[in-house]
């Protein structure tokens, strides 16, 4: 509240201690974390994606490289992406036949709930008419179009066509010319909430998680949990409050904002309450944290849904942060593993083998992909193979089909191994196994994905 005076109130109340705060700042990470990377999309660009104003798509050129600093980003698909503004009104989005090959436009909003797939597994792979309807659109739809009803204003398309390498890339590229996005009406985007600039670099956060609560209304079921933030002033209208801040919130802000990045940080790594076999943490369902907005290719059903949400709230704050706009497990399941057979850290220092024996289920296709810690890049290796996978040219399989493949910074001596080489970085590394359009052997758990071990020991 503000006083007549002018002078704020804003944690003058004795409610606010650093636990709410940590709490608050857990609860805000994943839509602050998420629309940072929407205005570097519209503003800077990622990589091989161009930055492209709101509402027209993005298309990389190629398969991903380590020049493009985004988490967790895929080496198996070439991307095309879209930051919608939905301010303008509907939008009519034209997908082309894609001729059977694996493709798919995932939905997020701006709390990352993956709200809607369009796709191979989804909805097939003809051509396709969709309108995307802004919320609370009052207005007429068209008639030849499947409506995507859009659970906040802002949203990303985060599109994928898969390809099988160098030679696929003319195919893939004339499928990005041919999808459109069009709007019903001829207005000018909303765009991001701007922070007030004079707000100091410690409480920014805060400043955009408040403009951000104002201009992205969450799920019902979190409007309660919000209202408990009030003495934190992220309800605050008006001029901003972190500004002429009072000396102990900020202390508590900026106290709290550490450990709450630190709870995050400790989630992640011990693998985000996913179930761990052979040191895979299986987060199959670390993306289930959506359990309000389901509209076409999502699954509504008890499996894919997280009825705490308390424990949803966190995995969300995670998935923001080691994967941001991953799939929800039943379009690709992710695995990522830090340690070897032993429980030790994986690192450049040692080589490592696993067997694939039989390789993972899937009606797609599956892939290992390396990054390097704690950021979760892709690393830069003179073979330019960032991951390795059943499209890989070239692999050896033994006479029982089984495959191994090799872990290591340095380059193999013996021929199979550098076959099936995937290069690691020379420091801590972290490997993550997709496997898109799993089979429920995967899902469930009764095909084990093998342990990495190390081999020079």
């Amino acid at each position: 509240m503000t006083h007549p005076s002018g002078d704020s109130a804003v944690g003058s109340d004795s409610t606010v201690s650093v636990e709410s705060v940590v709490s608050a700042f857990v609860y805000g990470f994943a839509p602050v974390f998420n629309l940072s990377q929407v205005e570097r999309f519209v503003t800077t660009g990622v990589g091989a994606n161009s930055a492209t104003p709101f509402n027209s798509f993005s298309h990389a050129p190629g398969l991903a490289g380590p020049d493009e600093e985004f988490v967790s980003i895929n080496n198996d698909t070439i991307y095309s992406m879209a930051q919608l503004d939905l301010s303008v009104g509907p939008l009519i989005l034209d997908v082309p036949d894609t001729a059977d090959a694996y493709f798919v436009l995932q939905f997020v909003d701006a709390w990352t709930n993956n709200f809607a797939y369009i796709g191979k597994r989804a909805t097939g792979t003809n051509a396709g008419r969709y309108v995307l309807v802004p919320p609370g659109w009052p207005g007429e739809l068209p008639a030849d179009a499947t409506s995507v009803h859009c659970s906040t204003r802002i949203v990303s398309i985060v599109g994928r066509w898969a390809c099988e390498g160098p030679d696929d890339v003319d195919r893939v590229r004339k499928l990005q010319e041919e999808i459109s996005l069009v709007p019903l009406a001829t207005r000018d985007p909303e765009g991001l909430p701007e922070p007030d600039p004079a707000v100091p670099e410690e409480l920014m956060f805060w400043e955009r998680l408040r403009l951000y609560l104002q201009a992205f209304p969450p799920a019902p079921r979190d409007v309660a949990l919000q209202q408990a933030f009030a003495p934190l002033g992220l309800l605050e209208r008006g001029p901003s409050p972190y500004v002429n801040a009072d000396p102990d919130l900020a202390k508590l802000l900026v106290e709290g904002a550490a450990q709450g990045r630190a709870m995050i940080e400790a989630a992640l790594s011990s693998g985000a309450d996913a179930a761990v076999v052979n040191g895979w943490h299986q987060a199959f369902h670390i993306f289930d944290y959506n359990d309000d907005f389901f509209e076409v290719g999502t699954i509504d059903s008890p499996e894919w849904r997280i009825s705490d949400r308390a424990k949803a709230i966190k995995l969300r704050s995670a998935a923001a942060m080691g994967g941001l706009w991953g799939n929800h497990g039943y379009e690709a399941a992710y695995s990522q593993i830090f340690t070897d057979s032993a429980g030790d850290q994986l690192t450049g220092d040692h080589t490592y083998t696993i067997t694939f024996a039989p390789t993972p289920p899937v009606d797609a296709f599956w892939s290992i992909t390396m990054y390097s810690m704690p950021h979760f890049y892709l690393v830069a290796n003179p073979i330019e193979r960032y991951s390795i996978g059943d499209r890989t040219p070239g692999l050896v399989y033994a006479d029982d089909g089984s495959l191994t493949l090799t872990l290591s910074a340095t380059e193999p001596t013996d021929p199979t191994a550098r076959a099936n080489w995937l290069p690691t970085p020379t420091g801590p590394f972290r490997p993550l196994l997709r496997m898109y359009i799993p089979h429920e052997a995967v899902l469930d758990g009764s095909y084990e994905i093998p342990p990495i071990v190390k081999s020079d020991s």
